[in-house]
């Protein structure tokens, strides 16, 4: 084994099935084993808050090593970890097949997974974990849970920081009282038969935030796939669990899994493609389920049909070639590349994909947005989410580019909110998109 381990890094299945997982002991053992390495490298420094209060933890301690350190200390390190898998992917130079073996992410799971065991989960969190819950309930009063939501309410957000811990300056999701599986069923889409890639067929999958709270990414993507000659149905069956996960929840993780893959299966057996329209949850797909169930069939089938919405646009553009009429933007566009997008070992494929809109500027912004999900939005979190994705709004807002753009789109708001500290009146002429949607506008869609 080479130091640095130099081969492409490997994942092993969550052993969460075995009573071991969870004994606290042999957890502890292993925290204390890998976070010595981690002091010892500390090459991820600057990637969030985990690890600056793991080494302010060992720094701190009478012997300035982690033997020092109360065990009970490293819940700070472990709930300021999003799971954004950024040490694991790329800075960590002991991930495996090095023989040290460390995934710090899912080490991170696993005590959550062991705190869930025990019943000290955080309420909070876990309500908001069901986002099909909360969506189905939501849709019905949209207006009001809007106007309730928004951060300008100075009334309303300031009771649910009091009382729900949700930051009263945090954007939060906006919701719609006809989803994207309603959308598409009432409004049909030509196909472009001229279109080079026509013959194609693929099932959306629309996502909990792509059906709920954002379906104007499902329905630029159904018109941007249907000018490029493909046909498209829209299911949702479920949500992927990356929610759930973050709280630990593995078992529920595992059988929202089983159910949302057992009718995704029955569309690929018909010929069709599996597209995923948030980067989370094609990541989950992908990655992360087959790593939770490995000895399903039905799972590896899904996790090899599966794509990213810019991975399936860019290979038309490769296979077929992409459909005429694309149109330069009215400005250049600044593409976050979002951690779980780059989490699916792909390739920058947003920006990829962006580019292909003709005389349009893509500028890059590759560093953590801060958000991670529902953590970032809490009260505890919020500041420091900002401090961590400070560089990518910098970036961004150097970049003078009037389209935010992101495969993460709570990443893409989340960097508004950051530029809006920077520079107030510089937000006020920028907005935030998902790249397929800025696709659909070149096309004039």
């Amino acid at each position: 084994m080479r130091e640095g381990s130099l081969d492409a890094p490997v994942r092993h299945p969550i052993d969460w099935k075995n009573p071991d997982f969870y004994d606290e002991e042999k957890l502890d053992e292993e925290l204390r084993r890998v976070f010595d390495i981690c002091h010892g490298c500390r090459r991820c420094f600057n990637l969030c808050d985990s690890f600056p209060r793991l080494f302010d933890l060992v720094d701190a301690a009478p012997s300035e090593e982690l033997d020092t350190v109360e065990s009970n200390d490293f819940k700070s390190v472990v709930d300021a970890c999003t799971l954004c898998d950024m040490c694991f992917l790329t800075k960590c130079p002991y991930v495996p097949p090095h023989e040290f073996n460390l995934d710090f992410p899912h080490l991170m799971l696993r005590y959550r997974a062991v705190e869930k065991s025990k019943g000290e989960d955080n309420f909070i969190s876990r309500q908001l974990s069901k986002t099909d819950r909360n969506g189905k309930l939501a849709k019905h009063v949209a207006p009001l849970a809007n106007w309730a939501s928004d951060r300008h309410n100075g009334m309303t957000r300031g009771i649910m920081q009091s009382t729900l811990g949700i930051h009263k300056d945090a954007a939060l999701p906006k919701y719609h009282a006809k989803t994207l599986e309603e959308r598409a069923k009432e409004n049909s889409l030509t196909v472009n038969q001229e279109a080079p890639a026509y013959g194609r067929k693929a099932v959306l999958y629309a996502t909990c935030f792509g059906n709920y709270n954002n379906p104007d990414i499902g329905e630029a993507t159904r018109k941007v796939l249907a000018k490029n000659g493909v046909e498209t149905e829209v299911v949702y069956p479920g949500c992927c669990g990356m929610p759930l996960m973050e709280q630990g929840d593995i078992e529920a993780v595992a059988a929202n899994a089983k159910s949302v893959a057992l009718e995704l299966g029955t569309w690929i057996d018909k010929g069709y493609d599996v597209i995923a329209l948030v980067s989370s949850c094609a990541l989950m797909l992908k990655f992360e389920w087959p790593l939770i169930i490995p000895q399903s069939e039905s799972i590896k089938k899904l996790a090899a049909q599966t794509y990213d919405v810019s991975e399936y646009i860019v290979d038309i553009s490769k296979k077929e070639g992409i459909a005429e009429g694309l149109e330069p933007l009215d400005g250049p566009v600044s593409m976050h590349l979002a951690c779980h997008a780059r989490a699916q070992n792909m390739g920058a494929k947003g920006a990829e994909m962006l580019r292909l809109i003709p005389k349009t500027r893509i500028a890059i912004v590759d560093r953590c947005s801060g958000h991670g999900g529902s953590w970032g939005i809490m009260a505890e979190n919020f500041e420091t989410a900002l401090k961590v994705g400070k560089v990518a709004a910098s970036n961004a807002l150097k970049s003078g580019a009037p389209h935010i753009a992101s495969e993460c789109p709570l990443a893409a708001e989340h960097l508004m909110q950051g530029i809006e500290r920077l520079d107030a009146e510089a937000a006020e002429e920028k907005s935030a998109h998902h790249p397929i949607q800025l696709l659909a506008k070149a096309y004039s869609l």
